[in-house]
C-alpha cells in the first residue's frame, strides 16, 4: 500500500520518520491524477507542485498537513492558476490572489496538486454540466453513474486515493451527497465557521466551504487548518478555533439523537433502510438515546421549491458581474448589451440560462412577495422547526441519500415524493446553517451509501465524536476503489 493510501496521520509520521518526502507524495499524486479516468480534473499543477514541495525543507513534527497533497475545486480563487467554475464564460481566467483557505493551506505546507471538476458555476447536482463533461463515479469502471455534483471532481479524487483531502463548496448538499455516492466523509461545518474570501459566489446566504475526507479523524484535522476568523470575511465567526481531533474520541454514551421519520418514511430502498435500522440498534448499544421525531411532511416537500428560489435568486445577483468584459473570453459586439448578450449565450450551459431565468423571475418587483419573499419566510419556518428539534436533541441522524448513485441515463426532472424529501433533506444544513457530516454506511453490489450527523452550531467537537462512532460500527473508514470493504452491517 502506498503512503496516499493511509489516514493523513500515518503519512505525516512517515514524513516526520523520513520514509518519504513530500516530493515522493506530490509525484505519485500527480501520476495517479494523470491516470484518472473519471473525468476529474480542470487542470493538473504538476510544475507548481513540485517546486512547492521541494522548498519545504525539514519536517514539522506539530503540523499534520506538511507536505500532504490535496485538491481543490476549481470555484476557489488561485492566484496565478487558471480557475474556471467548470464555465466556458471564464476560460482563461487567472485569478491575482488565493482564497483564504488556499492561503491556510498554503502556510499549513501542504501542497496543492490541482483544480478539480464541478457543476457549472457549482450550481446542480450530477456532475454532469461542466464544460469538461461528465464527471463519473471511480466505484462503477463500466462510466454508467453519476459521482454526484456540484463538487465532482474532488469526491472521484479522494474516492480513487489520488489526494487524502480535497476542498469542495456546499450550497444544497453538493459535498455530502457525493460523498455518499464515493464512500466518503464530507464535511460542511457551520456558516461562518469557514472564510468563504476567494470561494465564487452561487448563493451566499447557503454556500459552506465543505471538503472531502476518507475518514473522521481526516476529517478534524483538515477542519482546524480551515477554521478561524478572516478580516475578508464579515461573516466568518470569532469563534475560537477548538482542537477538534482531540475530541474524536469522546462517544456518545448519554446523547439524544433524533431520526425524522418523515424522511424515513419517504425511501423505498428495503437493504438501506435494514443498514440503517442495523446502525440506529448499534448506536443505543453504545449508549445513545435515539428516537423517532416527526418534522412535518409538508414542510420538508417544501425545501427542494424553497431551495430553488432562493438560490436562483441570489445566484441570479451574484453572477451579474459575468459579462464577458471583465472575465474570460471576449465574444465582441456592437454595443454593451451586445457583447454581454453573446457571451452569456455562448459561455453559459442550458442549465445555469434556466436557473438565472428563475431567479430574475422571482425577483421581479410583480413576483417577489410571492415567490422570493414567500421562499424566505418558508425558509424561516423550517429553520425554526429544525431549531425546535435540537433543542431537545443533540444530532439528527438521516440517510444521506435513497439509493446508490444512480445511473446517468435515468437522470430525470420528475419530482417524486421520494425525490422531493429523501433526495434533497441535505439542505437543512444549509438553511439553518448547522454542521453536517455525511459517513459510509454500508455498500450495495460494490457501491456505497452513507448517512448524515447534523448538529447544532458550532458543536462540531461532538458531532466528529458521534461520526466516529459510526465509522467503528460500519468499519468503512479509509474506504475507497483500492480498498472495497464489505462493511459490519
Amino acid at each position: 500500500m502506498s503512503y496516499l493510501d493511509l489516514p493523513i496521520r500515518a503519512i505525516h509520521e512517515a514524513l516526520v520518520a523520513k520514509k518519504t518526502t513530500p516530493v515522493e507524495l506530490a509525484k505519485e499524486a500527480i501520476a495517479r491524477a494523470k491516470a484518472d479516468k473519471e473525468n476529474a480534473f480542470e487542470t493538473i499543477e504538476e510544475e507548481k507542485a513540485l517546486a512547492f514541495a521541494a522548498s519545504l525543507g525539514e519536517p514539522e513534527a506539530d503540523n499534520l498537513l506538511w507536505g500532504i497533497p490535496y485538491l481543490a475545486k476549481d470555484n476557489f480563487s488561485t492566484k496565478g492558476i487558471e480557475t474556471t467554475a467548470s464555465s466556458n464564460i471564464l476560460n482563461g481566467y487567472v485569478p491575482l490572489f488565493d482564497a483564504t483557505v488556499i492561503t491556510k493551506l498554503k502556510e499549513r505546507k501542504a501542497v496543492l496538486i490541482g483544480k478539480t471538476t464541478l457543476d457549472e458555476l457549482a450550481m446542480g447536482g450530477t456532475g454532469t454540466t461542466g464544460h469538461k463533461g461528465i464527471t463519473y463515479n471511480p466505484f462503477d469502471p463500466k462510466h454508467e453513474r453519476l459521482i454526484g455534483g456540484s463538487s465532482c471532481g474532488s469526491a472521484a479524487a479522494v474516492a480513487s486515493s489520488i489526494v487524502p483531502f480535497a476542498l469542495g463548496s456546499d450550497t444544497g448538499d453538493s459535498v455530502r451527497k457525493p460523498a455518499s455516492y464515493a464512500g466518503l466523509v464530507g464535511m460542511k461545518p457551520t456558516w461562518g465557521r469557514i472564510s468563504r474570501y476567494g470561494l465564487f459566489p452561487f448563493a451566499p446566504s447557503l454556500d459552506h466551504v465543505a471538503y472531502f475526507t476518507r475518514n473522521v479523524d481526516d476529517s478534524a484535522i483538515v477542519l482546524e487548518a480551515l477554521s478561524g476568523r478572516d478580516e475578508h470575511d464579515s461573516t466568518s465567526s470569532t469563534k475560537p478555533v477548538e482542537n477538534y481531533e482531540s475530541h474524536v474520541k469522546d462517544g456518545i454514551k448519554g446523547k439524544r439523537i433524533a431520526i425524522i421519520k418523515d424522511i424515513n418514511d419517504s425511501i423505498t430502498n428495503a437493504d438501506l433502510m435494514r443498514s440503517f435500522n442495523a446502525s440506529v440498534d448499534a448506536l443505543r448499544k453504545e449508549g445513545a438515546i435515539v428516537e423517532d421525531v416527526l418534522f412535518g411532511e409538508k414542510m420538508l416537500q417544501s425545501l427542494y421549491p424553497t431551495y430553488m428560489v432562493i438560490s436562483c435568486a441570489e445566484a441570479t445577483s451574484n453572477n451579474a458581474n459575468l459579462d464577458g468584459i471583465k472575465f474570460g473570453p471576449y465574444y465582441d459586439g456592437k454595443s454593451y448589451a451586445e457583447a454581454m448578450y453573446n457571451a452569456r449565450t455562448k459561455g453559459f450551459s442550458e442549465l445555469i440560462k434556466r436557473r438565472f431565468i428563475i431567479g430574475s423571475y422571482c425577483l421581479m418587483r410583480e413576483n417577489k412577495e410571492e415567490l422570493f419573499l414567500a421562499a424566505q419566510r418558508n425558509r424561516a419556518k423550517i429553520v425554526e422547526r429544525l431549531n425546535e428539534i435540537l433543542k431537545d436533541y443533540d444530532f439528527v441522524y438521516v440517510p444521506a441519500a435513497p439509493s446508490v448513485a444512480p445511473l446517468i441515463h435515468q437522470l430525470s426532472d420528475k419530482l417524486s415524493a421520494e425525490y422531493l424529501i429523501a433526495d434533497n433533506h441535505l439542505c437543512l444544513g444549509n438553511f439553518a446553517g448547522l454542521p453536517s457530516i455525511t459517513v459510509p454506511l454500508c455498500l450495495q453490489n460494490g457501491l456505497p451509501i452513507g448517512v448524515n450527523l447534523m448538529g447544532r452550531a458550532f458543536e462540531e467537537s461532538d458531532l466528529f465524536a458521534a461520526a466516529e462512532v459510526i465509522e467503528e460500527i460500519t468499519g468503512l473508514a479509509n474506504l475507497s476503489v483500492l480498498n472495497r470493504k464489505e462493511g459490519n452491517l
